[in-house]
């Protein structure tokens, strides 16, 4: 089995930049501004002689907005394929009551869950991770996505009780179909449509998609 593992966690905590460590990619936009990913994004990534797919989500910002519900949506969506949830902070901020209310979805989705404290850059390792004991969470890891620092220990850890197995080839035997069109013309819903899901967030409001997502799909 391959594992599927979900990345989630408040804006701006460093979910794409773990996102491209992992799959080796620059597949998930990164910037210093929060919000930018609202899609689910897949990727697969290897480690030793691991095969294992990763989701990078939106941010939870426990908002009430209509977009956020939709962000939200997705989220929950990638923690219900997810086989590990690694949950990510901010040890720059400290533990804050978004992070609170996203570890209440996490228990009640029964799913193993690892916190990973992000930035910690220049921080104190017992300082940092002292405030997310408070989680209640049992694994917690030191990381810097930026840095790649403990990212591979991350990955040998979490991986360890999966067997080896490698990527198969992709044979590639489907077309490969873009699409594109001005903000707001209805790309998003189209791809909703083509798939029978909700694959990407629909919303009447220019540039809700910022990533290029890439969504396999069958038909017959």
């Amino acid at each position: 089995m391959i594992p599927v593992i979900a990345l989630i966690g408040r804006p701006n905590v460093g979910k794409s930049t773990l996102f491209n460590v992992f799959t080796r990619s620059r597949d998930a936009i990164v910037a210093n501004e929060p919000g930018l990913t609202r899609d689910r994004q897949y990727g697969v990534g290897e480690r030793s002689d691991k095969t294992f797919i990763v989701i990078d989500t939106g941010g939870l910002s426990g908002e009430k907005q209509d977009l956020d519900d939709l962000m939200a949506r997705q989220t929950r969506l990638a923690i219900e394929e997810a086989d590990e949830i690694l949950f990510i902070v901010d040890a720059q901020q400290g533990l804050t009551s978004g992070d609170q209310l996203i570890a209440d979805l996490v228990r009640k989705s029964g799913k193993s869950c690892h916190v990973v404290v992000n930035k910690v850059d220049g921080s104190n390792p017992e300082q940092a991770q002292a405030d997310f004991f408070a989680l209640g969470f049992e694994h917690l890891h030191l990381v810097s996505a930026a840095h790649r620092k403990g990212t591979g220990i991350l990955l040998d850890k979490l991986l360890q009780a999966y067997a080896s197995q490698p990527a198969t080839e992709d044979t590639g035997a489907g077309p490969l179909v873009a699409v594109i069109g001005r903000p707001n013309v209805g790309k998003s819903t189209l791809i909703n449509r083509l798939v029978g899901e909700e694959r990407v967030v629909a919303f009447d409001q220019p540039g809700t998609t910022r990533d290029t997502i890439s969504v396999p799909f069958e038909r017959h």
